[in-house]
């Protein structure tokens, strides 16, 4: 049975009215392309072993107009495996409140250690999102471990591919 043009009317005026009504935020998402550790690490500014001790929630900025809000991590480093350049010992990590801008959320307070990747702003700050190669450490391979401190800054040129056709035949392996 063909729509009347009245009743097509109706439902383009009730879905433009859900559309305004929508929550904020709702229907928005972080999506982040597959990478490889080692072009994690090479696209990375600061490569760090740490153990996330509190977080807090503070403004983005200054500016009081600014809304946005950040998770500041307290964290005690371990070890750095990249960043020595830029940056000494780390004392926080900054990533968005919001899980659609791709915020991270990490456990505090635990024995947990996390390999953290991310990037050094103009203010010094060290900020982390979803994007970045963020795991913890148990849950890295010896492969991967021994690579941050040998292979994978040697080897920033090359461009690690996955092939789509290996992983059926060998299984899907991390390295």
């Amino acid at each position: 049975m063909p729509w009347s043009p009245l009743a097509a009317l109706s439902w383009a005026l009730v879905l433009r009215l859900l559309a305004l009504l929508w929550p904020p935020g709702r229907g928005e998402a972080c999506s982040c392309a597959p990478a490889h550790p080692q072009q994690h690490f090479c696209h990375s500014a600061l490569v760090i072993r740490a153990k996330i001790s509190s977080e807090k929630v503070v403004p983005a900025s200054k500016d009081p107009a600014d809304t946005q809000k950040l998770i500041r991590y307290e964290i005690k480093q371990i070890k750095m495996f990249k960043g020595f350049e830029k940056a000494k010992d780390i004392q926080y990590v900054y990533t968005p409140f919001d899980s659609s801008l791709c915020g991270v959320k990490l456990e505090t307070n635990s024995h947990k250690q996390y390999l953290l990747t991310g990037q050094i702003l103009s203010d010094g700050k060290v900020f982390i999102h979803l994007c970045n190669y963020i795991e913890p450490w148990e849950d890295l391979s010896l492969v991967q471990r021994e690579s941050l401190n040998h292979h994978y800054h040697q080897n920033c040129g090359c461009q690690v591919r996955r092939c789509p056709f290996l992983r059926l035949l060998v299984g899907e392996g991390q390295g």
